[in-house]
């Protein structure tokens, strides 16, 4: 792998092909199929991309089209993506937790001329949605199902198996497709990524080939280009509809000539990942959270003994992160990598070298802990209008959990005078998809405005503080940052998820979702039923949950407190519209469904 392949590649299919031409026979992607690990290798994949490139200008698909690509996380994903653009056509993602009206959005803003979908239950709402729309004159089912029946009559588009178009003559279908690359430069446009869409509907951001290209050449130089790690293995589990596990965990690992494997779902992570043995994992910091409170019932749960070592590992790491190493320090880490850390990377598949961590900020402490387990955590910033990378700590022994690193190699960053982060470079899209007005507020004097506030130390290294829209001003004019508050919050092992609320009130409330686990144990202990609902009115348990807000209270200043406090009904999550897809909250439905109670509170 040579990193000047990055800057020096014409387009993404071209950089794919180059990489299956080098790597042959040897093993891409792999995918658990009957019951087994299986894979395919980087020859099988580039005959079908060119094969499935040349399917789609059979149908009479013309450069510029946009083909719409719906599928969970799977070797087919990667394929057609590749194929897509191999037929000079713009691929646009969306997600798979899309309803009827997110796919007509979709489909409507983009003008898609077909769609290529997996399964039954995925087709649903999109052939539901491209019935309102009218758009999408051509469906490509990649397995074979029966669509949903419509009253009206035929459906209005001609239907396609993907087998049927994977059929011919693979040679020759390389020869077309290198043909055509010789046209596609970097400046061409390559995918159009719809924002998850925290604030409103999701507007479609215009990736040229270029802008990845950069973003993966800084990715891998940040990750690799010191340190020659390789060859590698990704777990792939985020969704390929985001730009982040689009350009991180897929487009890097192909541009390092690495295995790309595919998790069969959140569900199934953990034993994923001591099947696969993976190298390097895209993650968001949801998943951390998740783990921490896991592992460390687990680690309660073997004695005296494990609850002490994993005091001292996170005690470890937090003197090592404030420079505060002490006699015996070195004794103790050699003691822990004997005893508890091994045990903690096996459940990681025992081959972990990082998981990158983007798409929302990670907590310090959360970061300080997996550090002290001697799992490397290395926290990232971007997002999908920079390709999406902007900034990622190396690997290295100083990372600082309360920064991103510095920028990407490629990447200029500079601070504006009210703290937002300006970002220029070749990773910069090139604007909204049909939506003028937006682009020319994003992208002001050549500097693409991040919406967030931070600043940069004097090692170069990037801090966020928050986000400038979600940022909260109380009624005496302070600024206050949530996510910092959210983030401490989640801490409490009695906590799950919290957003907190005060926006030009005299203080902060917080909407509060109880650990579901945690939910359980009380419940059980105390002879009541472990519905969130009814233990809302529960004043013993009520009372408990004051107590973990009382706990973070006491490490914030006065403005930061949280005051009074609802209990959410359920928690936050994609299919009632209250989290992204990438798992960040989607603060306007939330308040939309719970701002009477949250506003009540003001008036105890």
């Amino acid at each position: 792998m040579q990193l000047g392949d990055f800057t020096t590649a014409t387009s993404l299919v071209r950089l794919f092909l180059d990489r299956a031409d080098e790597r042959g026979e040897v093993p891409f992607l792999g995918s658990r199929r009957n019951d087994a690990w299986q894979t395919q290798s980087w020859r099988a994949v580039a005959d079908k991309v060119c094969l499935l490139a040349e399917g789609l200008r059979a149908l009479g698909l013309e450069p510029g089209d946009r083909v719409l690509l719906v599928s969970e996380n799977r070797p087919d994903w990667c394929i057609a993506d590749l194929a897509i653009m191999a037929a000079d056509c713009v691929t646009t993602p969306a997600y798979i937790s899309n309803t009827v009206r997110d796919h007509a959005h979709v489909l409507g803003d983009s003008g898609a001329r077909a769609v290529i979908v997996s399964n039954a239950r995925l087709a649903e709402p999109l052939v539901e949605a491209i019935r309102r729309t009218g758009e999408a004159e051509h469906l490509i089912a990649i397995e074979p199902f029966e669509l949903p029946s419509d009253p009206a009559g035929e459906p209005p588009f001609a239907r396609h198996e993907w087998a049927d178009l994977l059929r011919g003559d693979a040679t020759a279908a390389r020869a077309a497709v290198e043909a055509r690359l010789a046209g596609i430069g970097r400046e061409d446009l390559a995918c159009i990524i719809y924002t998850s869409g925290t604030g409103g509907a999701p507007r479609g951001v215009m990736q040229h080939h270029g802008a990845i290209l950069s973003n993966v050449g800084g990715a891998a130089t940040a990750l690799v280009g010191d340190y020659g790690w390789g060859p590698d293995r990704f777990l792939s589990f985020l969704p390929l509809s985001h730009a982040y596990e689009h350009t991180a965990g897929q487009f890097m690992p192909i541009g390092l000539g690495a295995e790309i494997w595919y998790a069969e779902g959140l569900e199934k992570l953990a034993s994923n990942m001591e099947e696969t043995q993976p190298t390097i994992m895209v993650v968001v910091p949801r998943l951390f959270e998740v783990l921490r409170t896991r592992i460390t019932k687990q680690v309660e749960k073997q004695g005296r003994l494990a609850r002490w070592l994993l005091r001292q590992a996170v005690a470890l790491e937090d003197r090592r992160a404030s420079g505060r190493r002490r006699a015996g320090d070195g004794a103790l880490d050699a003691l822990l990598e004997r005893t508890l850390r091994p045990k903690i990377r096996a459940r990681f598949g025992g081959r972990l070298k990082a998981m990158v961590s983007g798409g929302a900020p990670l907590n310090p402490a959360v970061g300080r802990y997996f550090a002290g387990l001697g799992v490397t955590i290395l926290q990232g910033y971007g997002q999908t209008e920079a390709a999406p990378v902007i900034a990622c700590n190396y690997p290295s022994a100083d990372i600082k959990m309360e920064t991103v690193g510095p920028p990407l190699k490629g990447a200029e960053v500079k601070v504006a005078e009210d703290g937002e982060l300006l970002v220029r470079g070749e990773l910069v899209m090139k604007g909204y998809w049909r939506n003028e007005e937006e682009t020319a507020k994003a992208l002001q004097g050549g500097w693409l405005h991040t919406g967030d506030i931070g600043f940069i130390d004097e090692r170069g290294r990037i801090t966020i503080t928050d986000r400038k829209k979600d940022m909260i001003v109380n009624d005496k004019g302070d600024n206050i940052a949530p996510q910092k508050v959210e983030g401490m919050l989640t801490m409490q092992p009695e906590i799950g998820q919290a957003m907190v609320h005060g926006d030009r009130r005299p203080n902060l409330v917080a909407l509060i979702v109880p650990d579901a686990e945690w939910i359980g144990e009380w419940a059980a202990k105390h002879g009541e039923e472990p519905e969130l609902v009814g233990l809302q009115a529960v004043p013993a348990f009520v009372a408990e949950m004051r107590k973990a807000v009382d706990r973070v209270n006491d490490e914030l200043s006065v403005i930061e407190r949280v005051r009074r406090f609802a209990l959410a009904d359920e928690a936050f999550g994609i299919d009632n519209c209250e989290m992204t897809p990438s798992l960040k909250i989607r603060r306007h439905a939330i308040r939309e469904r719970y701002g009477e109670r949250l506003e009540a509170l003001y008036t105890r």
